[in-house]
């Protein structure tokens, strides 16, 4: 029997699933080489080089409230167009200069630049996604982020020891490019919003999507936990004596996220979001558990599948039912509401866990973190059991 299921694979959502893909490869080979490139630059220091990625972070919170906004006035095509090329140029700008304090100009342009370039291209993907079966295609366009979380630090470190810095940030800069003219093929079908001119005050709605935030702050707080992954599991595995097992860490982790993702995809669509998340949770807490006692490189790397399992399938999880919590006309601002409280997460999480980290070390870091995802279990499903407020 034929299927009469709508395909999620067409020409558009290729590329816009590949033109995020090339966004986030610049933005994890950046959040990964960037403090080395300070640190290499005359006069460069640790808190310099904190700040570079500080200060890309803090400008991503910033714009993330008002980029759904300024995708309904302006459009997101036009958006998406401006976003990657202004995305691009700032990736090629890193050659110009070595002054820290233009770089750190610049490093804020960017974080501008990433944040409605991202918010736009999953808007983008969501509505291209046939809305039966939009928790199977939004883990698969969640997949161009994750495969780009190994993808970017691993070309940027392979990188770093062997050429200028000048032809890394190059490279970066014709990857971006890869990325804008994918962008240019998408075609998107949007409502003509027309500019007001009268002067009134802004309001909540112009920000937030308030049937997304229920769900967003559970996505917040696993990005959270999750900034313990992103942050420290280089530095824990030199402390282990296993810096070459931790450089697979990512590898095994995206290959368990790309082996479960068709499965965990139409569970999502026929079954619940629940079937789904609840038991992603329990194991992405697992794996944090098992690196937290990790003693050998086959514990490393099976708590790496674990959190691999878990974690990358509760992302698109949690932006699939922030999308369908909100009305299609909204899209752009529960996409924008989700990310704000994520990279909020993301941000607060690096800055509380390394201290955390500093006073009892990192195997407890991961102890407390396993437990706190048990938390998260139990607050998502008294979230989930909450009708959403009209």
């Amino acid at each position: 029997m034929a299927s009469n299921k709508k395909p999620i694979f067409t020409k558009d959502f290729i590329n816009i699933s590949v033109s995020n893909f090339f966004i986030f490869i610049a933005f994890y080979g950046f959040l990964t080489m960037f403090p080395l490139y300070v640190l290499d630059l005359p006069g460069g220091t640790v808190t310099q080089a904190g700040l570079a990625t500080t200060i890309f972070l803090l400008s991503v919170i910033i714009v993330r409230p008002f980029s759904g906004m300024i995708l309904e006035k302006f459009g997101r095509k036009r958006m998406l167009v401006i976003s990657m090329t202004a995305f691009a140029v700032s990736t090629f700008s890193y050659m110009i200069t070595d002054d820290i304090t233009i770089l750190l100009i610049l490093r804020f342009i960017h974080g501008i630049s990433f944040s409605i370039a991202t918010t736009v291209t999953l808007s983008i993907a969501a509505d291209l996604v046939p809305p039966e079966r939009r928790g199977e295609g939004l883990g698969y366009f969640g997949m161009s982020m994750n495969l780009a979380m190994v993808a970017g630090p691993f070309l940027a470190l392979t990188l770093q020891p062997i050429i200028s810095y000048t032809l890394i940030f190059l490279i970066f800069g014709v990857i971006t490019v890869i990325g804008m003219v994918c962008s240019l093929l998408v075609q998107v079908t949007e409502e003509v919003v027309p500019l007001n001119m009268e002067k009134r005050k802004l309001s909540w709605s112009d920000l937030f999507e308030k049937k997304a935030i229920a769900i967003s702050t559970v996505g917040m707080l696993v990005a959270f936990s999750y900034a313990s992954i992103m942050s420290f599991i280089s530095v824990y595995g030199q402390s282990l004596d296993m810096v070459q097992v931790a450089s697979f860490f990512f590898v095994v982790f995206a290959a368990a996220m790309i082996v479960s993702r068709p499965i965990t995809g139409r569970l999502f669509d026929s079954m619940g979001p629940n079937i789904v998340i609840i038991p992603s949770l329990i194991i992405y807490a697992f794996g944090l558990y098992i690196l937290s006692i990790t003693t050998s490189p086959s514990m490393f790397l099976i708590a790496g599948a674990l959190v691999g399992l878990g974690y990358g399938t509760l992302l698109p999880s949690f932006q699939t039912l922030a999308l369908q919590a909100s009305p299609n006309k909204r899209s752009a601002y529960a996409t924008a509401t989700f990310f704000t409280l994520y990279d909020s997460g993301l941000a607060a999480g690096s800055f509380v866990l390394g201290i955390v980290a500093g006073a009892f070390g990192y195997s407890d870091v991961y102890l407390f973190i396993a437990i706190f995802v048990v938390l998260v279990t139990i607050y998502y499903k008294v979230i989930i059991r909450k009708p959403t407020s009209k």
